[in-house]
């Protein structure tokens, strides 16, 4: 998912929108959506997808460990999972050389 944010520890980074490439995973069983082709046994991607977008281009945090760890609590928090896998990269960082993106991804459980 690429959103566009107001992040980073510099003024400069927070004045206008950057982009921020963000994964979830979410680990739980899925026999139940599988065997019963239901949508309520199983996580709906569009919430998840919206849950990221309100966090990414919501409020200004620092640094994207914030953006991880608020996109994993709440995730725990919304949706019955065992755990929950976060990537955020930030390809615009603001450094005096070549960089692919900064990123960070953290695991974690209820």
């Amino acid at each position: 998912m690429v959103f566009r944010g107001r992040h980073g520890v510099l003024p400069a980074e927070r004045a206008e929108a950057q982009p921020f490439e963000v994964d979830v995973e979410l680990h739980l069983d899925l026999r139940p959506a599988g065997i019963g082709d239901d949508l309520t046994g199983t996580v709906d991607y569009r919430d998840v997808f919206e849950l990221c977008r309100r966090i990414v281009e919501g409020p200004s945090f620092q640094l994207i460990e914030t953006i991880a760890e608020t996109i994993a609590s709440e995730l725990l928090a919304r949706f019955a999972v065992e755990e929950v896998v976060v990537r955020v990269r930030k390809p615009e960082v603001a450094l005096p050389g070549e960089l692919a993106y900064a990123g960070v991804e953290i695991r974690r459980r209820p």
